[in-house]
């Protein structure tokens, strides 16, 4: 066991694992965090983007480069954030594979699902596992992020949507196992716009994508974010075992063909 520094007050000094860092919603997180006074380790699986945005970040943003469903990885990059700062205060686990393109069914191969579960919901697992010690020293939390298809479905998603559906239930075993000293909840974002500004000022969403939410836009990576500071926050500490949905009241709209 890795010795542990001494609690601070507030978030000053507090020290967060965001997976999946580089980009979109994990990026988006990280950056939230640091606003409000945490230091970040962003981990990713591409080096050169997560470095790069890490030091955009500033001294409060820390990489290194991790696959979430190598247990070997896992472990060593534990090590190196309580080596590098002595303490763990939460775990946000956003990496995640989520391809764009659809495999029907019968084209679904074993090797490629098994990727999916591996990193979508084996990886939460480990770093559970790992980060549980040194989160419990620190009354600490973990945060996962899910999705709006854990419940609800388009065609040919069965990997994606299988593995966010076992987060969920992973999410409230964890809450029952690690409390009382570590609470731990899910985030399941709906429609979130995780492209680059560049991206999105080069291709604006459309007035209809928009509208056709209750609440009159898509949602944005900092929707994401504010909830799962809060989450993490001391003002959460009578929430453990949860799903907050994040997708501006889509999943409550009733929708029928005309």
């Amino acid at each position: 066991m890795i010795e542990l520094s001494a609690p601070a007050s507030g978030t000053k000094g507090r020290v967060a694992l965001v997976t999946g860092a580089a980009r979109g919603i994990g990026l988006g997180i990280a950056a939230w965090l640091i606003s409000e006074g945490w230091q970040v380790v962003l981990t990713d699986l591409d080096r050169a983007r997560g470095s790069k945005v890490a030091k955009v970040l500033g001294e409060n943003a820390w990489f290194i480069t991790m696959d979430v469903a190598d247990e070997q990885q896992v472990a060593r990059g534990v090590a190196e954030v309580l080596g590098q700062f002595g303490r763990l205060d939460a775990l946000v686990c956003n990496a995640a594979v989520a391809d764009p393109h659809n495999i029907t069914l019968e084209s679904l191969d074993l090797a490629y699902w098994n990727r999916v579960l591996a990193v979508n919901l084996s990886g939460p697992m480990l770093l559970a596992k790992h980060c549980a010690p040194y989160l419990r020293a620190h009354s600490g939390a973990i945060v996962n992020l899910a999705s709006t298809r854990a419940a609800q479905s388009e065609p040919d998603t069965e990997a994606y949507a299988a593995s966010k559906g076992g987060l969920l239930a992973l999410t409230h075993a964890l809450a029952i196992s690690l409390g009382p000293e570590i609470r731990v909840n899910a985030v399941s974002p709906g429609w979130i716009d995780t492209r680059d500004p560049a991206a999105r000022r080069a291709e604006p969403l459309s007035d209809a994508d928009h509208a056709q939410h209750p609440a009159g836009r898509v949602g944005t990576v900092e929707d994401v974010a504010a909830m799962v500071a809060w989450l993490l926050s001391k003002n959460a500490g009578f929430v453990t075992g949860q799903e907050f949905v994040v997708d501006g009241g889509m999943t409550k709209k009733m929708i029928y063909s005309a």
